[in-house]
């Protein structure tokens, strides 16, 4: 069985989306949704800096883009779809709960509210590499952080302010090796994400939604969803609560998934599930190049 997961804020680099726009009827497509979001994807995902495509409102809506044009290269259906935080979103199309024009919609009201809420105060996310769940926990609600991503394979994400980051690095959980801050402007998966959670759900009622096709795997709390209605109600909270990869995870072993492809630009969850998935096939497209592979790899494994 095949998992086909889509990557979240971070997973975004100057230009990657330069050799994706090669695919015939990519441009075509980059524009419309592009035009449909007043937003420039092709510029952002080819010519802009770091630091452009570290905004909040541009990195969301480039992320999904990016891993839509890589999916719908694959031209094959998984088994099973997941999504990190933002990359949910792709995952819901990829399920055919929304679909593309309306993806890229709500993710641009998603980049921009939470654009908004993360400019009033100063707040970020660092990464933890070891340690103990059980002790790292509650080490950081104790500094005043929340772990905003349980990632699985030793890794989870704190967020807070940027004052309480700089405490973090000062005083570490037992365990930990190092504490990497993270290329995201604001808390996400916060309380500080609250506002941005009502303008979602406002968004969220202009959509046209169907049940998931195949099955749909939600980073809240790691559960299969069949309901398209709830798949919209989780995307709209898990702005401002906390993503259980680690869950998904589980839930990935549970089903019996035997591979794992990441959806462009991959690289991040795939390098967590050889940590806590081992035996399970990985596979990333970071560049069209990987496409034959990912095939070849579906062919193997998307029997069931």
């Amino acid at each position: 069985m095949l998992v086909l997961v889509a990557p979240g804020q971070g997973a975004q680099t100057p230009g990657f989306l330069t050799p994706w726009l090669e695919l015939p009827g990519a441009t075509d497509r980059i524009a419309a949704w592009s035009d449909a979001i007043g937003l420039d994807l092709a510029h952002y995902g080819t010519k802009a800096d770091a630091d452009e495509i570290r905004d909040t409102a541009v990195a969301q809506p480039l992320l999904v883009a990016a891993g839509l044009l890589s999916a719908a290269a694959l031209d094959a259906s998984p088994g099973v779809v997941a999504g990190h935080s933002v990359g949910e979103i792709t995952a819901a199309v990829l399920a055919g709960v929304i679909d593309d024009e309306a993806a890229l919609r709500f993710v641009r009201t998603r980049g921009l509210g939470m654009a908004e809420a993360a400019a009033v105060t100063e707040t970020g996310m660092a990464a933890l590499l070891g340690g103990d769940p059980a002790v790292t926990v509650p080490h950081l609600e104790k500094l005043g952080l929340t772990p905003a991503n349980v990632n699985g394979g030793g890794q989870i994400v704190a967020a807070g302010t940027l004052a309480q980051i700089a405490a973090l690095t000062e005083d570490m959980p037992e365990g930990v090796r190092r504490v990497v801050a993270l290329k995201v402007a604001g808390a996400f998966h916060t309380h500080h994400m609250a506002p941005a959670v009502e303008k979602l759900r406002a968004a969220a009622g202009a959509l046209t939604v169907a049940d998931p096709k195949v099955t749909y795997v939600s980073n809240a709390d790691g559960k299969t969803v069949a309901d398209g209605a709830e798949v919209i109600s989780r995307l709209v909270g898990q702005v401002a609560n906390p993503v259980r990869w680690d869950l998904c995870m589980e839930t990935f072993k549970e089903l019996g998934v035997t591979a794992i492809i990441e959806a462009a630009p991959g690289g991040t969850l795939v390098g967590l599930a050889k940590r806590a998935l081992p035996g399970v096939k990985t596979l990333a497209l970071k560049t069209p190049d990987d496409l034959d592979a990912a095939r070849a790899l579906i062919s193997e494994h998307a029997g069931a």
